[in-house]
């Protein structure tokens, strides 16, 4: 794998986050992140200023894998590498979003939950694909199934995904990472509750880290 899937591999989560207000929830939040040992975020396109969003992050944690998710159009993914982002995730397979990213040099991940997304991304040489949404596409058992004829693909499931379920989707060879909001939920992050979130993370990575051993 290359070394931003690398990365999120050994993280084992990854924070799904809107941000309503950037200016003054991204650097506080990218903090509290890291502090849980949870060093990535895939900041959505569902908000506008995601690339804002993006910016501040890496400008407050240099050392922290930001990238953008819900991602539609090549403006985004042009607005997400302007400010510094990392890596790009969209909610199903666009060949031409694919195309474009690996023409940028950026890791992309499209959601894939079919055998036809499946071959999809097998033609483009993709690593990891996302597994979206995941709970209501069959969950742990379909993903389980799909990796049958397609053993080459490391799977990052997201929908549904909770600190319940973590651990078990963790302790599955094909798994790259899970992505969750859970511990970014907009109560959380409008109330400026930087220490719930940090105590999320952390017992995140406790149970990916117990799912693996």
């Amino acid at each position: 794998m290359n070394s931003v899937n690398e990365r999120i591999a050994a993280i084992g989560i990854v924070p799904v986050i809107k941000l309503a207000n950037p200016e003054r929830d991204a650097a506080p939040l990218a903090r509290a992140l890291c502090a849980g040992g949870v060093p990535v975020a895939e900041v959505t396109f569902r908000a506008a200023g995601a690339e804002k969003a993006i910016r501040m992050m890496r400008e407050a944690c240099p050392d922290m894998l930001v990238g953008a998710g819900t991602v539609t159009t090549t403006r985004h993914m042009d607005l997400t590498l302007e400010a510094g982002g990392s890596f790009i995730v969209t909610p199903g397979f666009d060949g031409e979003l694919v195309a474009y990213a690996q023409e940028k040099g950026v890791p992309i991940y499209p959601g894939c939950t079919t055998p036809t997304d499946y071959h999809a991304a097998l033609k483009f040489g993709l690593e990891v694909i996302k597994f979206f949404p995941a709970e209501q596409s069959g969950g742990l058992a379909k993903i389980k199934a799909m990796s049958a004829p397609f053993p080459q693909f490391k799977v990052m499931p997201t929908g549904g995904i909770s600190l319940k379920n973590l651990g078990e989707y963790s302790a599955c060879p094909c798994i790259c990472a899970c992505g969750g909001s859970y511990m970014v939920t907009p109560e959380l992050i409008e109330g400026g509750r930087w220490e719930e979130i940090t105590e999320l993370c952390r017992k995140s990575r406790e149970a990916v880290e117990a799912a693996r051993k």
